[in-house]
């Protein structure tokens, strides 16, 4: 490696053994010299893609040095020093790369967007900031075990612009979370300049805004980021809160390489060349007679050739033959459900309330590793009340009062299941679930098909309108997540289905949105079973039978449903529950249309985009021999949620259901 003439970095080895200095030198060394060969395979077009660390290698490694092995990190894109520190092997670090089933991810995402549980490692998605929350989360966890670790989460100067930095931060602050929120201070997102990314002089000024202390080290400088790390995790690991720690340094290619570096000034490159990190740590172990040319001409040697070796093994490695099923079957972690019946015949009257209330404590005393979180859930028991009395039992670190900060919470939610728990998230109202969306959509949904890694999180979601509650706090937004694959969606409309199916969800280890109808909360009730027990996810239910019409449909449509029937005896329908909208229970749909020939499709939610019109292609693509009237689709106007009585009820299908239910009759 050519040497400056001058070292520009000085360092300090107090602590440090000669041993210690080398085996330092070759951590920081390999991913220099993996850099130097993924750069001629990019030429070569044997990978597609590359996220240069180039110069930012003391961070990445120092970190990692500094943490221990059993204490998670959670890196960015250029942070390939992260993976090799902590010992992932190269041959399914390039199978990763090059998009081979060896990989961390079957080919399914690239570069540094996976994660591995054996290596403590959270890898992440293209929007940068949400790995802060599941950080949280991650650390959150360790208190509640008492396990006194440490965890470090990397963003850069462009991410920390996020809602995420700041929520994730602020949780943190507020829960006491043994977590150093990393920052690389790189002076550039992407093309933008630090000046056009922020107005602060530099990022520790902003711990003073959350109450946690922060630190500004110089990321080149190895020792000192080593030291660094290791005097705050110890500190953390004792008496947990976060730090902010800040890394000086200089992303010397561009964001990716393919983005070039044209927008830099001239010159800037030269004068950070001088403080490249391998090149200047070198130069100090040899001055301090550490190194010499035939130790570092044996480390390259050997470092070189398990590239080499780690190359050959994933080069031979054949391209990925598609299977659809598995692409498929990847989706959700394996869960094979044994559905729990009561243990007595006791039966007490419950509201809808009551039974989500009910299903949701006794779910608390079956698992005592799960956790509840949400605005107000604690003391004052959640705006509707279900977790009143929660506190008391189960105390507060089981049942978290959140501030408000949706996309953070649902993040610890991840984060918690990473490190073997289990969460409830309540969105106060369903609408709030926009201000976490991009967690639920694209970390919780898709984290078990990139990496294997399952999310045991149920988002419960209080729905609905006809309360007079306005367009943000009255929507149907079950669509949203039904698009989206890697989600259950279970939608209940009985307080005894709402009790066995919340508790099923909480069981299933995969992500469930749980929906809850608020209008049914106190307008409905039935004799429900007074001990644990679970209902099937993916079974729909029929309400009555019928031979006439069939009417598909959940929640609260259900009793609209069962209200026209009353309205219309002389029309036998068929009432299905669907109880789930994913998985659908596709063959109990296809059986009732099969026996009457005709069908409404109906739901709260707006017309255009509602799951109605996925019900009714799957009707004609697979019942179209059996139907005598064109499928009936019945919902809501497309229109936001208004206010005022007689509009809200103008907007509401009800009525124009019990229409189209005779109009259909006399087809």
């Amino acid at each position: 490696m050519e040497l400056l003439e001058k070292r520009m970095i000085q360092y300090d080895r107090t602590g440090f053994e000669d041993q210690e200095l080398i085996s330092i030198y070759k951590s920081i060394l390999k991913p220099r010299l993996i850099e130097e060969k993924m750069l001629i395979l990019l030429r070569q077009g044997k990978i597609s893609k590359w996220f240069s660390g180039w110069g930012q290698e003391g961070i990445s490694v120092g970190s990692a040095l500094g943490m221990n092995d059993d204490e998670y990190l959670l890196p960015m894109h250029r942070n390939l020093g992260i993976f090799t520190t902590r010992g992932i092997p190269l041959n399914r670090l390039f199978a990763q790369f090059q998009g081979k089933m060896s990989g961390f991810t079957k080919g399914r995402d690239r570069s540094f967007h996976f994660g591995t549980n054996e290596y403590k490692v959270v890898g992440m998605i293209s929007h940068l900031g949400p790995q802060l929350g599941i950080a949280d989360g991650i650390a959150l966890a360790s208190n509640l075990k008492n396990e006194q670790k440490a965890t470090l989460v990397f963003t850069g100067d462009g991410g920390a612009s996020e809602g995420d930095f700041h929520e994730a931060l602020n949780v943190a602050a507020v829960w006491d979370l043994p977590v150093i929120f990393g920052i690389e201070n790189n002076a550039w997102g992407l093309s933008t300049p630090s000046n056009e990314q922020f107005r602060c002089k530099q990022f520790i000024d902003k711990g003073i805004g959350y109450g946690i202390d922060a630190f500004q080290v110089d990321g080149n400088n190895i020792l000192e980021v080593i030291s660094t790390v290791r005097k705050i995790a110890t500190s953390i690991r004792q008496k947990p809160r976060p730090f902010l720690l800040e890394f000086m340094t200089f992303r010397m290619r561009g964001h990716e390489e393919a983005s070039g570096t044209k927008y830099y000034p001239e010159g800037i490159q030269d004068l950070w060349a001088k403080k490249d990190p391998v090149v200047n740590y070198e130069m100090y172990l040899r001055e301090i007679k550490v190194l010499n040319d035939e130790l570092v001409n044996q480390i390259t040697a050997d470092i070189k050739q398990e590239i080499q070796v780690g190359l050959d093994l994933a080069f031979a490695e054949g391209a990925i033959v598609p299977n659809t099923e598995d692409e498929v079957n990847d989706l959700f972690a394996p869960f094979d459900q044994k559905i729990i019946e009561p243990a007595s015949d006791k039966k007490t009257e419950k509201r809808y309330i009551d039974a989500i209330q009910d299903g949701l404590k006794q779910s608390m005393q079956k698992y005592p590793e799960l956790i509840i979180m949400g605005q107000d859930v604690a003391e004052y028991g959640g705006v509707f009340k279900i977790t009143e009395g929660f506190v008391e039992e189960f105390g507060k670190a089981r049942v978290r009062n959140t501030p408000i900060c949706e996309s953070a919470i649902v993040g610890a939610g991840l984060g918690l299941s990473i490190a073997g728990m289990k969460a409830v998230v309540e969105m106060q109202f369903a609408d709030f679930v926009t201000c976490g969306f991009n967690q639920i959509v694209n970390n919780l949904a898709k984290i078990h098909w990139r990496w294997g890694q399952n999310a045991d999180v149920v988002v419960r979601m209080p729905t609905g309108a006809g309360s007079a509650a306005g367009p943000f706090h009255s929507q149907s937004n079950e669509a949203w997540f039904f698009h989206t694959p890697g989600l259950k969606i279970v939608y209940p409309a009985f307080p005894g289905d709402a009790k066995g199916l919340l508790a099923a969800a909480i069981e299933d280890p995969n992500p469930v949105m749980f929906f809850e109808h608020k209008n049914l909360y106190r307008s409905i009730r039935e004799d429900v079973s007074d001990d644990f027990y679970t209902v099937e996810i993916g079974k729909a239910r029929t309400v009555s039978e019928g031979t006439d019409i069939s009417v598909i449909t959940y929640g609260m449509g259900v009793h609209w449903a069962m209200e026209a029937a009353e309205k219309n005896p002389s029309i036998s329908i068929d009432i299905i529950d669907l109880r789930t909208l994913a998985p659908l229970d596709t063959e109990a749909i296809y059986h009732s249309v099969r026996k009457t020939g005709k069908v409404i499709v109906l739901h709260e939610d707006c017309l255009t985009g509602g799951i109605g019109g996925e019900l009714v292609s799957i009707i004609n693509e697979n019942c179209f021999s059996s139907l005598d009237a064109p499928v009936k689709r019945v919902a809501s106007l497309d229109t936001p949620v208004p206010f005022t009585d007689s509009l809200e009820d103008n907007f509401l299908p009800k009525q124009r259901f019990f229409e189209a239910l005779v109009e259909l009759d006399n087809y």
